[in-house]
């Protein structure tokens, strides 16, 4: 069982975690050995939330319920409030869970908290391109391991763009092993591309479609 943690606060960019919560939740193309998940949501307390599109959550648990596990994975969302000293804990855990081999995913502002807290000095990473994360991180010092592409998937470290929800979503499940192969890659390829053809790959791929 793998436990995935997302962690919500104040103006998250909803948009960024659409992909991957609806394909972990609904589980609608795993393959049939795929492992279980759980997933929950996490946060500082447990008043609600506002998202920066208007929803309000309220979280499942509180951070320091994360179990630090090689089993744990933790999403880390953009939002418009990381600068606020109490998302410093998540920072910790975050940090705790690298340090066991746990997977952690950060996008778009969600890479800027990382890296004003140090974890991406020394690990290869990427954020909403080249400057970015000297322009509004003052403690930045990961310059040497910035990465110019899309989504970086490292060792247990995904990082990736505001604009690159879906290849980061791509990369999780990917790492999650949930999916078979040419499942996610045509997966991948119709949303990205919105070709219909792909749909069609992506249907052939599935269980139900290979018992015949």
């Amino acid at each position: 069982m793998k436990t995935i943690y997302i962690y919500v606060l104040d103006t998250l960019a909803d948009w960024e975690l659409g992909y991957v919560t609806s394909e972990l939740n609904s589980r609608r193309f795993f393959k049939e050995d795929a492992n279980q998940v759980s997933i929950k949501t996490v946060s500082y307390s447990k008043q609600s939330i506002s998202t920066m599109g208007g929803m309000t959550i309220v979280s499942d648990y509180l951070v320091d319920d994360i179990i630090v596990s090689e089993t744990s994975i933790l999403l880390l969302p953009g939002a418009d409030t990381w600068n606020d000293p109490k998302h410093e804990a998540i920072l910790v855990k975050a940090s705790k869970l690298l340090s066991v081999g746990a997977t952690v995913c950060a996008i778009c502002g969600a890479t800027a908290a990382l890296a004003n807290f140090g974890i991406l000095d020394n690990r290869p990473h990427t954020s909403n391109g080249p400057g970015f994360l000297e322009m509004v991180c003052s403690d930045y010092k990961g310059q040497d391991f910035y990465i110019d592409q899309p989504s970086i998937a490292s060792n247990n470290l995904i990082t990736a763009g505001s604009t690159e929800a879906l290849l980061w979503t791509k990369q999780i499940i990917e790492c999650l092993d949930v999916f078979k192969s040419n499942t996610l890659e045509s997966w991948y390829n119709y949303f990205n591309s919105g070709d219909s053809k792909y749909f069609f790959e992506l249907m052939q791929t599935l269980p139900s479609n290979n018992k015949n």
